[in-house]
């Protein structure tokens, strides 16, 4: 493929999401931009959320694993599902009945305005840093394998794309995100559903089923290694909380939740996106074992692969294949679609997200009565958050040979452990802490589990503790704020929501 139909395909998708932008910002609001005045179709949502959902590091990562990990990962897609059943009967009633616009604006009726404040900071961490690293690692793979060959320089093309994303977000807002993550999930399925395709004619697909069952695909559950991260009940537990921490108590995914007309259509809509999802990473996995069979018979990937950092080379296998395999035009197209969609369906409603927060949370733009004034800054604040993820990502690719990138995810991962504790605290009992004293807890119990988690090798004789940490982060903070409530002075759940 050549550079200019490279990138001509690209520019026909960016204009193709400046169309829906120009459709569905027509008469847009702070309301629209926020909640999308309610009207989201809950089958629009479902399906949009499942490219959120898996973003460009699931796109190219996942894949990868299969060679060393199987189809392990199963574990925790399994995690996810009992987190999505949480989200749906617990999570959403709650945030409908007290008609939330951010769902931090809960930890302010519960506790206060600081513990909202906390909640709402934390979150912006998590997603700001989350974000950030997602984007670079999408743009990182568009580097390495076509944007430096035709001149076109890294930092270039973050800036354009940061500047593509607001020019078709800041109008319409989640609106809009639903519909253009309608239409990036579908790139992302049919990039899968092409890779899978193409590689499995060329392996024989009977060849292809008999090497994908040794590579694991009915053997999903690590029962024999209790000190390795992936060990079985640390996979699902993982799952479950992940779910909860990174889909339920974050501003991002469940905005387009709150998008939806009422209650029951916005939990319809996770229960199914929660099944498609589930088929979706086994999908994913089964693409991943067809990579490496392909690799195996072209020696001359494998080798390509090896000359690479060890780190690298399970997320660049996908793209190797797909774009200098020698399987067509036609994978590579829908490659390279399926990986913007990827990268855009994360950072476009993170921006969105991290705008209505920042606007709902600390300026509470929402409640004044200058409502030219109130949408004016809430575009401002949008210029602002682009700014700040373009930072960071630059900062991220300066120092990406130190780990850094490790470190983001994991300082983003530790975060959500104090939205857990605050959250089911509040849910789970009537008793009352101190509006003043929830950040010391929120503070102290993450940098615990950072210490413990430097060491725990050390002092456990090889232990090595997964995902499910986060639940561990969550429930220590749950203790420390039932260690500094009161039994008297009590609060009703049911009176704080009404």
């Amino acid at each position: 493929m050549s550079g200019a139909f490279i990138l001509s395909v690209i520019v026909g998708y960016f204009i193709l999401l400046l169309i829906i932008s120009r459709l569905t910002s027509v008469g847009a609001q702070n309301d629209t931009f926020f909640t999308g005045n309610r009207s989201s179709k809950w089958y629009l949502v479902s399906f949009g959320m499942i490219g959120a959902s898996l973003s460009g590091v699931t796109f190219i990562s996942l894949p990868g694993q299969v060679e060393s990990s199987g189809f392990s990962y199963m574990q925790m897609v399994i995690g996810y599902m009992i987190g999505y059943a949480i989200i749906s009967f617990v999570l959403i009633p709650l945030y409908y009945r007290m008609n939330l616009t951010s769902i931090y604006a809960y930890l302010g009726e519960r506790y206060g305005g600081r513990t909202h404040k906390v909640g709402a900071f934390f979150f912006l961490l998590s997603r700001v840093l989350g974000a950030s690293v997602r984007l670079f690692l999408v743009a990182d793979i568009l580097d390495f394998f076509v944007l430096r060959h035709y001149g076109i320089s890294f930092e270039f093309s973050v800036v354009l794309t940061l500047a593509l994303i607001y020019v078709y977000t800041f109008r319409g807002g989640i609106k809009t995100i639903v519909w253009t993550d309608t239409l990036q999930t579908f790139f992302m399925l049919l990039a899968l559903g092409v890779s899978v395709y193409l590689l499995g004619g060329q392996l024989g697909w009977d060849n292809a089923t008999s090497g994908v069952r040794e590579l694991g695909m009915t053997n999903w559950f690590v029962t024999d290694a209790f000190k390795d991260s992936n060990f079985f009940i640390k996979g699902i537990l993982g799952g479950l909380f992940i779910t909860l921490g990174m889909t339920g108590l974050d501003q991002d995914m469940m905005q387009k939740n709150l998008s939806c007309k009422n209650a029951r259509e916005s939990k319809k809509n996770m229960i199914w996106f929660s099944v498609i999802l589930f088929g979706v990473n086994f999908a994913f996995l089964m693409l991943g074992a067809f990579l490496v069979m392909y690799a195996q018979q072209h020696p001359e990937i494998s080798e390509a692969l090896m000359k690479m950092e060890p780190d690298k080379q399970a997320d660049r296998i996908f793209p190797m294949v797909a774009l200098q395999g020698g399987l067509g035009s036609f994978i590579g197209i829908t490659f390279l679609l399926g990986l913007v969609a990827a990268a855009y369906s994360s950072a476009d409603s993170a921006l969105t997200a991290l705008t209505t927060s920042t606007s709902v949370d600390f300026l509470k733009v929402n409640e004044w009565k200058d409502k030219g004034k109130a949408e004016r800054t809430r575009k401002w604040i949008h210029i602002g958050m682009t700014l700040l993820v373009l930072v960071v990502i630059l900062l991220v690719n300066a120092f990406k040979e130190r780990d850094v990138i490790n470190t983001l995810f994991t300082v983003a991962g530790y975060t959500y452990g104090p939205l857990l504790g605050l959250f089911f605290f509040g849910i789970l009992t009537k008793r009352r802490v101190k509006d003043r004293l929830t950040w010391y807890v929120c503070i102290i119990v993450p940098v615990l589990i950072f210490i413990y988690k430097s060491y725990e090798a050390e002092w456990l004789n090889g232990y090595q503790s997964g995902h499910e940490i986060l639940g561990v982060n969550g429930l220590l903070c749950f203790l420390g704020l039932y260690l500094l409530s009161t039994k008297s002075d009590r609060v009703s759940l049911k009176q704080t929501v009404e």
